[in-house]
């Protein structure tokens, strides 16, 4: 006799092995994503902490620059630096007189015929007007500006004695070498005895004689000088003590 509408039965066995599996799966893929979950919670927590406890980046300190010391040059070398700014104030200009400036930072105090500050005077007969430059290697409170300064525009009268102009091929003498000369003549026994006195140095034409000529001074002024001595600034001869 048949049985009608019976399902066929799944072995137990088989269906034992199928549910293994599942519960297998499960737990590899909660594994993984326990171990995954895990990894990027501690790279959070690393990172936070490593914000937390490090102090912001400070800037690196830009280091300052040193103070520039001051430039000594000797009277020649200054008249070049001046000279070329005054022939541009005008082509015909010519230079009447040179001379040095004291100042705080001159610590060889003029003795080796240098300073730091020069100015030249230097006048345009076409124009009949004069005009002074001033180089400056000066770092003195109160020193003009680094390099070549202008000053005023003056009137100028090519009859005045006081300033006669020259031809700038009359210098060959430097400031240095007309010091030497002046040393032979009294300036080494001044400086013996006061070594801190200060020599500038005046260069201007003598109209009466058509030479030009240093006048090496000790002192701070032509005023309170200890002693004067001129000195030929084209062919460095002694001339004379002029104090």
């Amino acid at each position: 006799m048949k049985t009608a509408g019976l399902a066929p039965q799944i072995p137990v066995a088989v269906s034992g092995i199928f549910l293994s599996r599942i519960r297998d799966r499960r737990a590899i893929l909660l594994g993984t994503l326990y171990a995954w979950f895990s990894a990027v919670l501690i790279a959070f927590l690393f990172t936070f902490l490593t914000a937390c406890s490090s102090e912001p980046s400070k800037p690196a300190e830009t280091a300052k620059p040193e103070p520039k010391g001051p430039e000594l040059i000797t009277g020649r070398t200054a008249f070049q630096k001046v000279y070329v700014a005054a022939r541009g104030w005008n082509q015909d200009a010519k230079p009447y007189r040179l001379e040095s400036t004291v100042t705080s930072d001159g610590d060889q105090h003029g003795h080796d015929g240098k300073w730091a500050v020069w100015r030249g005077s230097f006048a345009s007969a076409i124009a009949r007007s004069a005009k002074p430059y001033t180089w400056s290697g000066s770092a003195a409170d109160g020193a003009p500006e680094r390099g070549v300064n202008p000053g005023i525009e003056d009137s100028y009268s090519p009859t005045n004695a006081s300033t006669s102009v020259f031809d700038m091929a009359f210098l060959k003498i430097d400031s240095d070498q007309a010091f030497a000369t002046a040393q032979k003549h009294g300036g080494d026994k001044v400086l013996e005895k006061a070594p801190d006195t200060p020599v500038i140095y005046v260069c201007d034409w003598n109209h009466n004689t058509n030479e030009l000529i240093w006048h090496v001074i000790f002192g701070a002024s032509r005023e309170t000088a200890k002693l004067t001595v001129a000195v030929n600034a084209s062919t460095g001869e002694f001339i004379r003590v002029e104090k």
